[in-house]
């Protein structure tokens, strides 16, 4: 097995150049790739590739537009993160709401085994889920402010508190083991099916976890794929063999989610903010067609129409 050698600034230029990249500015590009890293810019460079098998460059390409969808990416990444904390805040809220309500707001009440799923089937699932949940408590309880405070105060944690340090992903797990009732009443407000909230609560940890991370987010796709609804239909996106070939699992499928579940104004200023980074890559990238890089990203062409969609 081939092993990957320590690289000077020289030599990472002289490989991009090797591969067809041009570049105009030397000193600039040394000082992008120390500060940047190498292995992270390259990872954009397949948007630009003539094709996989010679690792060439399109003619043309230069560091500039490679460094332009890097930064495309990040920008990107920090406005659905942003987005995705303001669902995630409203998710927990609405939970613990309702277990609050129904089952009391002390653990050994709202963490009972008896206020979820009762299906056999179910029994080691919801167990294992409680026991991350008591897990989180252990661990952060006396380190977090809010919890600790309730702790040394009132010697327990409310669910409204517990949540602040429950990640995304328990969260999600958490609503696939209410019980029924209780996810058709969290569903209901954002008029949503149960099964359809279930999926979106899964991706949206998922691509939280990308952003938080900061991975490549532009082609990520999710394992699981959103249902076909009214926006796939009301923006006739494209489709092959019947399925859908944008707004599934991609990047477009979260602008679906964030449509569902977040308020109208903080979704118009989500496509705002969007469409105005898009704008900006428009202007630096030549050598790639903007309608391409959008597909790439899983963006139809007429994305920014579901802004006026009811």
């Amino acid at each position: 097995m081939r092993s990957k050698v320590f690289k000077t600034l020289d030599e990472q230029i002289a490989i991009l150049r090797e591969k067809g990249l041009v570049i105009n500015d030397e000193i600039k590009t040394k000082e992008i790739l120390f500060r940047e890293n190498y292995f992270f810019i390259s990872g954009y460079r397949h948007l630009f590739m003539r094709s996989v098998k010679d690792g060439q460059f399109l003619p043309g390409t230069t560091f500039e537009e490679l460094y332009a969808m890097f930064t495309f990416d990040r920008k990107i990444r920090n406005i659905m993160f942003k987005y995705i904390l303001i669902i995630e805040n409203n998710i927990k809220s609405i939970i613990s709401y309702q277990l609050s309500k129904k089952y009391g707001y002390k653990e050994k009440d709202y963490l009972n085994p008896k206020n979820f799923n009762q299906d056999p089937m179910k029994t080691r699932q919801v167990k294992d889920i409680l026991n991350k949940m008591k897990r989180q408590i252990r661990v952060n309880g006396k380190e977090h402010a809010a919890t600790s405070h309730y702790i040394q105060n009132y010697g327990y944690i409310p669910m409204w508190i517990l949540v602040k340090v429950l990640s995304f992903g328990i969260i999600s797990e958490l609503y696939s083991i209410l019980k029924a009732d209780d996810q058709i009443k969290i569903a209901e407000v954002y008029d949503l099916d149960v099964e359809t909230l279930s999926i979106y609560l899964s991706l949206l940890a998922n691509f939280r976890n990308v952003c938080a991370h900061e991975d490549i987010l532009y082609d990520h796709r999710t394992q699981r794929v959103i249902p076909d609804c009214k926006y796939h239909y009301l923006l006739d996106i494209d489709m092959t063999d019947e399925e859908y070939n944008f707004g599934k699992n991609d990047l477009y499928a979260l602008v679906i989610i964030m449509k569902q579940m977040l308020t109208n104004s903080e979704f118009r200023e989500l496509i705002y903010e969007i469409g105005y980074e898009i704008d900006v890559l428009d202007g630096k990238v030549d050598v790639v067609p903007l309608n391409q890089i959008l597909n790439k990203i899983g963006f139809p062409d007429n994305w920014r129409d579901i802004i006026d969609l009811d």
